[in-house]
């Protein structure tokens, strides 16, 4: 490929609106271009990374077993009300109707129609398992679409579904796709992390996130540096800093606190530790009748140590022995709820002196502290010196509610834990009979009776990788790929192209050279200056440059700089098509 052959528009300045790193970027290297709020354009340059991407995906997924379908990208409403989920996906899901004002939506991902494939089509065990997988546009309306292709609308995710026969079977396909896309983003070649996810709005029973490590990202990773264990904070498990309770060896004693509605304010003012508070959290739930209206309320305490914090996602998988919990949904109470329940305003709130009951819940921690301190339920007030059987009684449930912090103990017991930033940019999760009950999708098993199938489905964000890979590497200058999925893996800088017929020469014979290996190069033969040609592609990040100048040809040489090279390699004219091959292979077995 010649550059004038080929679209390179790139930008001194990224746009007014682009707001992190990978958004400027591509932004200014024309990889995209925007058309509207999370709509962007993907110009020849990014479209070849995209292109890149997907071929390796596709090659992983084809040699694991998975066979490729397109499901349409406008999706009709009723597979969706069968499961449940027209209205439970919320806005997020574009709905809209058609001439005949039948209800459509546009699909966000695509469980219920793959379910009505494998129900119609699988109708025998002898015909599983299978695994079908689609690379396709999705579409989610983002209320406020932001970070470029990292928090659009339309983008292309992968989206693979299996279909097995029993648990058993289900979890070896499970295995072989988290096997699969470790093979994936190996050869991706991003530094990537494993980690176990809560399953969310998808539903399921086990689930993994794969993040890109970058300082950047969205999500905290937790992981152990001395042994295997990693998960998304959401779910990675605290367990208690206290092993065993100590005995009583203060009066429970009121004390004046005005002003200090923080536990850190609290814990300074009494000249104690911060982790000898307690955190008051007060959240509701509600009880409806069939026409939605709320008939009863029950409130929740949630009790963490002052220096924790609640993790909302652990909140909600609360349930006690009488079936009672926050399971089917919790909010944080109103201000008239707590002051019915707790007699003051939230700031000096605490279990001791309620004035209606409330149901207490317990971290791990909390319910092994000793002579602690919370709110005395009256404003300007603080109890310390509290003890649970003597002062208020046992909770009514110890649980892990709280998020893990840096140091905390590994549960596997192998370590201490510590927490990095990540980009999450594939998942996979096991379904088990969540899709196919709720649509009465069966087979006959081996014994002539239907069964449901048992089922996975596995995510893979195509263009949110882009992203992903920019912000875990990037400089000054711009951009920095993996050869794997550079849009271009070496460029060929020709000072003079259109002016010496010596460096015409070289430059030409290297390309020709390069393209007759299947390498993807371009050569810049557009004639600009060099400082102009080298920002460019610096700028996109072309990993290998190869540069031809007349004063180097006449001492027989060119220079061969990769992408992150402090300084280029000079090298013999004769000898640099093995020198480009060699640093390639290199790259690759990296």
């Amino acid at each position: 490929m010649k550059a004038s052959q080929f679209f390179i528009s790139t930008l001194k300045e990224a746009p007014a609106d682009a707001e992190i790193v990978s958004h400027k970027l591509m932004m200014r290297a024309g990889l995209i271009k925007k058309l509207g709020a999370g709509l962007y354009n993907y110009m020849p340059m990014g479209l070849r990374t995209i292109r890149k991407v997907e071929n390796i995906i596709r090659e992983e997924l084809n040699n694991a077993g998975c066979v490729e379908l397109t499901m349409p990208v406008v999706q009709p409403a009723e597979l969706w009300v069968e499961t449940g989920r027209f209205e439970k996906m919320g806005e997020e899901m574009l709905r809209f109707k058609d001439r005949h004002g039948r209800d459509f939506v546009i699909q966000p991902t695509a469980e219920e129609v793959i379910t009505d494939i494998a129900r119609q089509e699988l109708r025998s065990y002898r015909q599983l398992p299978k695994n079908f997988y689609q690379i396709q546009t999705k579409f989610r309306d983002e209320r406020r679409p932001r970070f470029g292709i990292m928090r659009g609308r339309e983008f292309t995710m992968k989206d693979a579904y299996s279909f097995d026969r029993d648990v058993e079977s289900a979890g070896k396909t499970y295995d072989g796709m988290y096997a699969a896309y470790t093979r994936i983003f190996e050869r991706l070649g991003l530094q990537f992390r494993a980690v176990a996810a809560d399953t969310g709005a998808i539903g399921g029973d086990r689930s993994h996130e794969f993040q890109v490590i970058a300082d950047t990202g969205e999500d905290a990773i937790v992981y152990c540096p001395t042994s295997d264990y990693a998960a998304n904070i959401e779910l990675a498990e605290a367990v208690a800093l206290i092993a065993q309770r100590g005995a009583a060896s203060q009066a429970m004693e009121k004390v004046a606190t005005p002003g200090k509605s923080t536990c850190a304010d609290v814990a300074e003012l009494l000249g104690l530790p911060l982790s000898q508070t307690v955190k008051s959290l007060v959240l509701a739930t509600d009880e409806t009748n069939e026409q939605g209206e709320i008939v009863q309320s029950t409130v929740w305490l949630l009790l963490v140590r002052g220096d924790h914090d609640l993790n909302e996602v652990k909140a909600g998988k609360i349930q006690l022995a009488d079936g009672t919990g926050l399971k089917a949904g919790f909010r944080f109470a109103t201000e008239s709820e707590i002051v019915a329940h707790f007699g003051t305003k939230p700031g000096y709130l605490g279990p001791i002196g309620l004035q209606k009951p409330v149901k207490v819940v317990a971290d791990r921690t909390v319910a092994n502290m000793a002579d602690w301190v919370c709110g005395a339920n009256e404003e300007g007030f603080h109890i310390r010196g509290v003890n649970w059987g003597r002062d208020l009684p046992e909770p009514d449930l110890v649980a892990d509610i709280r998020n893990v912090v840096e140091g905390d103990p590994s549960p596997d017991g192998k370590g201490v834990l510590a927490i990095q930033r990540g980009i999450e940019v594939g998942h996979v999760f096991y379904l088990g009979t969540k899709y196919s009950k709720a649509m009465n999708a069966t087979f006959l098993d081996v014994d002539g009776k239907p069964k449901h199938f048992e089922m996975g489905c596995y995510g893979i964000g195509v263009t949110r990788i882009l992203g992903a890979a920019i912000e875990q590497k990037h400089d000054e200058r711009g951009i920095v790929w993996p050869d794997a999925i550079a849009p271009f893996t070496v460029v060929i800088c020709p000072v003079g192209y259109d002016r010496s017929e010596a460096v015409k020469a070289a430059a030409d014979e290297l390309h020709s050279q390069l393209l007759a290996q299947g390498v993807d190069v371009i050569l810049d033969d557009r004639g600009e200056r060099p400082g102009a040609m080298f920002a460019d592609w610096e700028l996109i990040g072309v990993p290998h440059r190869v540069v031809f100048g007349d004063k180097g040809l006449k001492e027989g040489v060119a220079e061969v700089q990769g992408r992150q090279d402090a300084e280029a390699a000079k090298v013999a004219v004769a000898d640099v098509f093995n020198h480009v091959m060699g640093r390639l292979s290199a790259s690759t077995k990296a």
